[in-house]
Order: structure tokens, then C-alpha cells, then sequence
């Protein structure tokens, strides 16, 4: 999974992709490269006091609606088969992004933000993917956020989302453990290292570690554009371990990385990537 962001304060691409043409440059090249799902998102979810500046602002619908709807109409009218996720919290613009062409809902917020989002995904029968950590309301420092066990924190929280959401009329749920959100660096990297527990969800998990903070603590305090190696180490683990999506900023590193690993690895649970969209 690729990631769009057509935000101004994303915390590693920030403003990069801001204007229209742009985003749509970007996310072309990653399908090019070999990515199977583009991931667009109009609002960053960078959470307060982290390594990147501090937290994000939430921002009005209609201006959600003004980044992503043209991005992804363009982009559908150049790959009409291709998969597009709408990165939002809100329902109002996870439906019009979804007659915009987008055919995937990723909800950081895992319906605590407006269950209603629910409702859309159960009616346009679109896979609902939903992830623990990101809670707009709370806006706590990581540091601040303590848990009893975190593999099972965690644990229980997607598992009582995924069971609302499939009772709410979702057929096709995904689950994202949230690394980064709400999590300090040693309890992202145990999620990474025990990521199998979350199998017995009985859901496709999605696994996000993209150039996160925790990795650059692991190596010395480097800065997001330079952590490629450490996503790449994070991702194969987590593949390791269950994960079913990889939601990366850099599709080209990890589509040769997965395409030897799964050869070297010979294991059934690491499937060679697939370019053909």
C-alpha cells in the first residue's frame, strides 16, 4: 500500500504533495513502481508531542473533500481496476470519496470518532480497515500513555472494533495494530515482534511502520528520510509475522526487498509482491 498524503504537516512528506498535480504525479509513480493499493489521505494524524514538531490540527470537511476527491478522480480515470483507499475519519468524506472513486476506507480512528463511518462502509460493501491508537479527542503525549500489557491492550480494543464493525453491516474488515500512535518505541517494536497474537482476530492485518519514530530511536535519533533501512527491517518482520498489507512511503525499496525475501524466506507466509493492478 502506497502512501498519498496531500497534506501540508504530514509528519515525514508534509506539503510535498500538497498540490493536486503533484499528488497525482506521486501516486502514479507508485503504481509504476509496484504498488498494489494507493493509500490517500487529506488530513494528518501526526499525534502531540512526538519527534516531528508536535501534533496535528484536525481540519474542516470541505477542505478534506478539496485535497483528496480530484486526486483520486484523476487517478481512477488512469487506472480504473486499481485499488484506492480514503485515509479519513469522517463519514461525510469517506462517502464522497468513495463516488470520487475510492474503494477501500482506512479509519485511524477505528469508528471513536463518528461510528457513522460504519454505516458507509457497510452500504458501498467496501473493505473497512480500522486501527488502534488514534483517538482525535484525547491528543496525549506518547509519553503519557501507559499500558498493562500492550500486545493485549491492543488486542482487545481491535477485536471489540472488528466485532461492532462487522455487526454494523461490514462484510471485509482490516486490522492495524497502530504502530506509532499512542505507542512508545518499545511498545511498537513488541507489536512488531509478537504481531502474530493479532491473527486470532481472524481478520487481514495491515501493518504500518513506515518511517516512524521508533525506528529512528533504535538508530540513534536519524530523521524520517532517513530511516528506509529500519522500515524495511520492520516490515519484514512484521510480514514474519502475519502482517497481510504493507503500508509504506517508499514502494520501489520495498517491493525488490519483498520480492527476494519471499524467495529467500521460501515461506508460504511471505507471498512474492504482485505489480499487476
Amino acid at each position: 500500500m502506497g502512501i498519498v498524503n496531500v497534506t501540508p504537516d504530514s509528519f515525514s512528506d508534509g506539503g510535498r504533495y500538497e498540490r493536486h498535480e503533484m499528488a497525482v504525479a506521486h501516486a502514479l509513480r507508485l503504481v509504476r513502481e509496484g504498488a498494489d493499493i494507493i493509500d490517500i489521505g487529506g488530513e494528518s494524524t501526526r499525534p502531540p508531542g512526538n519527534d516531528y514538531g508536535g501534533g496535528s490540527r484536525g481540519i474542516p470537511v470541505d477542505e478534506e473533500l478539496g485535497r483528496v476527491t480530484p486526486v483520486i478522480e484523476t487517478l481512477r480515470r488512469e487506472h480504473p481496476a486499481l485499488p484506492i483507499s480514503i485515509d479519513t475519519m469522517k463519514p461525510e468524506v469517506a462517502r464522497e470519496a468513495i463516488r470520487a472513486g475510492a474503494t477501500i476506507i482506512n479509519d485511524v480512528s477505528a469508528g471513536t470518532y463518528d461510528e457513522g463511518i460504519w454505516e458507509v462502509a457497510a452500504a458501498n460493501d467496501v473493505p473497512y480497515i480500522l486501527m488502534h491508537g488514534h483517538d482525535p479527542a484525547a491528543r496525549r503525549p506518547v509519553d503519557e500513555i501507559v499500558y498493562d500489557d500492550v500486545v493485549e491492550d491492543v488486542f482487545a480494543f481491535l477485536r471489540e472494533r472488528t466485532e461492532r464493525a462487522t455487526a454494523a453491516g461490514i462484510r471485509r474488515v482490516i486490522a492495524d495494530v497502530g504502530i506509532g500512535f499512542s505507542k512508545r518505541a518499545a511498545d511498537s517494536a513488541r507489536l512488531i515482534r509478537e504481531h502474530r497474537r493479532f491473527l486470532d482476530l481472524g481478520v487481514p492485518m495491515l501493518v504500518g511502520a513506515s518511517r516512524k519514530s521508533f525506528i529512528g530511536r533504535m538508530l540513534g535519533g536519524i530523521p524520517p528520510e532517513e530511516r528506509l533501512h529500519g522500515t524495511l527491517a520492520a516490515h519484514g518482520a512484521a510480514a514474519l509475522n502475519g502482517a497481510a498489507i504493507i503500508r509504506t512511503h517508499d514502494i520501489r525499496p520495498a517491493y525488490e526487498f519483498f520480492a527476494v525475501f519471499s524467495h529467500l524466506t521460501a515461506d508460504p507466509r511471505i507471498p512474492a509482491p504482485n505489480a499487476s493492478v
